[in-house]
């Protein structure tokens, strides 16, 4: 079943996309239908710059166990670290 309901999140990275690497700005994730993975909904993230056009996307469609794992992943990767050695505040 889709939930319709997207979660949005502005983002400051970088993302390597059908044209390049470009500015990763906005994200969204949903659960839906993917346009290509072999299940019939996965949780679907989408990174992207809307300024940049429509070649400025990188797409990811996840079951729910694989996007539970990388969440953690993640967060342990984060919690390993110094704190703040990834944050845009950085020295």
């Amino acid at each position: 079943m889709c939930t319709y309901l997207t979660e949005k999140v502005v983002l400051d990275g970088a993302g390597k996309g059908a044209a390049g690497w470009f500015r990763l700005t906005d994200g969204s994730v949903y659960v839906d239908h993917p346009t290509h993975a072999r299940y019939t909904h996965t949780l679907n993230i989408d990174f992207l710059n809307p300024a940049e056009g429509p070649g400025a996307r990188v797409a990811v469609e996840l079951t729910e166990e694989a996007a539970r794992a990388l969440a953690a992943a993640i967060t342990a990767a984060l919690d390993h670290a110094p704190a703040g050695i990834a944050s845009e505040n950085q020295p």
